[in-house]
């Protein structure tokens, strides 16, 4: 007979998995996924494992490692998955763009790709050693203001490229200033609504059961959107304008939690849109298109680039043709950036474009628990904005490449060609990974009595 159980035994201790340790091995199949996918695209195409695949392989495992070992001492709290499905998601685009640069032996990018990745994850790097607090950011947010409409205003002064303007270029050098500006803006807009929530939630008259706050209040921050919304109108690029747009609304959303904003917000951004595609002939062009993407093989003009897509994402089938198999590259100029997601929807099929988005919708679902995590306003909206850009630029841009929206020029992040794309989201990774180790910071110890005093905010918020 056995021993009874001692009345005050404890149950044993439940043991949490060392996140580190968890983000360390996440990335080692990172690596691995893309090292695979890099040899299986060389065998399909030229029959052999490419040459340079180890040094390949042991590049992108050095860089991971690095910035493995830099979170692990400077973010040492830090959610463990955002930075081993950022590092797959980038080495993922980094084939597939190979892949195409092997159809297309006149026009290399994966090179130039490589060298943009790298460059994104050295300012990676930078954010995470440098910036200690992301609160600190706080004081700076009407600089980042003056500082994001700049760099959205400086490309109307440069000829138009594929019908937009919104690249710089100076000889060989080019890139968009508005990649850039959408994170100083969500830093005002984080800053700004963080200070101003209550005066924008319970102020003001009641207009159709909203509420609306007083001018003095919201004009500032309606009167930064509509110089935004003007620029980019300017510029051609109703993609960039979507994206700032949604991202205004969510955060006010947020801020205020009135669901009336959602619909108003709605209603602008219909009628801005229709009065865009009446007065723009580029834009006109694009909803024409996505109403009805076969109008020109019905004139005998062959395929538009949004037909072809479509063609693509329907021989992929459910587990696609395979990768280097497939003949996407009849899309034209933009395969390697606007409709890259078209390559992976044929060679990778329903199966590999679901897991694509997955792990597009954990890299946000993880953003957004560092903001729920936290208890500062600032910090709550300023990681649900960068969440945010992620979440709306992967809606509009793989919306548009399926025919669900008309096409807006975006980048597909991590996975597209664009150097100016492929770093500002390493800088949106870093932000909210230092965000999420704030977050989960266990607080100091107090001794049974004493009132732990609250954190003091950061001088210089504005009001």
């Amino acid at each position: 007979m056995t021993a009874p159980l001692a009345a005050d035994a404890s149950p044993p201790e439940l043991r949490h998995p060392d996140p580190r340790g968890v983000e360390l091995s996440l990335l080692v199949g990172a690596v691995l996924v893309v090292v695979l996918g890099y040899v299986d695209v060389g065998l399909a195409r030229n029959g052999t494992v490419p040459p340079d695949a180890a040094s390949y392989g042991a590049g992108l495992g050095l860089l991971a490692l690095l910035t493995h070992l830099v979170v692990r001492f400077r973010a040492p709290h830090a959610d463990p998955l955002l930075l081993p499905i950022a590092v797959l998601l980038n080495g993922l685009g980094l084939v597939l763009i190979y892949r195409l640069d092997l159809a297309t032996p006149g026009s290399r990018a994966a090179p130039t790709q490589l060298v943009w990745s790298t460059l994104g994850v050295c300012l990676f790097l930078a954010v995470i050693l440098v910036l200690r607090e992301h609160r600190v950011l706080q004081r700076y947010a009407y600089v980042s203001m003056a500082a994001g409409l700049f760099l959205m205003l400086v490309p109307i002064l440069f000829p138009a490229v594929n019908g937009a303007k919104i690249w710089i270029r100076v000889g060989g050098f080019s890139f968009q200033p508005a990649e850039f500006a959408k994170i100083l803006l969500a830093l005002f807009f984080a800053a700004y609504l963080a200070a101003n929530r209550n005066a924008l939630a319970y102020t003001g008259r009641m207009i159709w059961r909203l509420q609306m706050p007083t001018g003095r209040v919201l004009g500032p921050i309606v009167a930064i959107w509509l110089m935004s919304v003007g620029v980019l109108v300017l510029e051609r690029d109703l993609g960039t304008s979507l994206l700032f747009f949604g991202l205004f609304v969510v955060m006010l959303y947020v801020a205020t939690g009135r669901t009336g904003w959602i619909a108003v917000g709605m209603l602008l951004a219909s009628a801005g849109a229709a009065v865009v595609a009446l007065l723009e002939p580029h834009v006109h062009s694009r909803v024409a298109d996505w109403l009805n993407p076969y109008a020109t093989i019905e004139a005998g003009r062959g395929p538009s680039q949004l037909a072809q897509s479509l063609f693509a994402f329907g021989a992929g089938g459910t587990l696609g043709s395979g990768l280097g198999l497939g003949h996407s590259t009849l899309i034209g100029f933009a395969a390697k950036s606007d409709f890259i997601l078209a390559t992976a929807g044929e060679e990778l099929g329903l199966a590999g474009l679901t897991a694509i988005f997955l792990l597009y919708a954990l890299l946000v679902a993880r953003g957004y628990r560092a903001g729920i995590c936290l208890t500062s306003p600032f910090g709550r909206l300023f990681a649900l904005g960068l969440a945010s850009i992620m979440a709306l630029q992967v809606f509009v841009i793989a919306g548009g490449v399926m025919g669900l929206i008309p096409l807006t020029g975006l980048a597909m992040p991590f996975l597209a060609q664009g150097g100016s794309s492929v770093v500002t989201n390493w800088i949106i990774v870093a932000l909210l990974i230092r965000i999420s180790d704030s977050a989960h910071r266990p607080l100091p110890a107090v001794e049974p009595g004493v009132i732990a005093r609250p954190e003091p905010s950061v001088k210089g918020t504005p009001t």
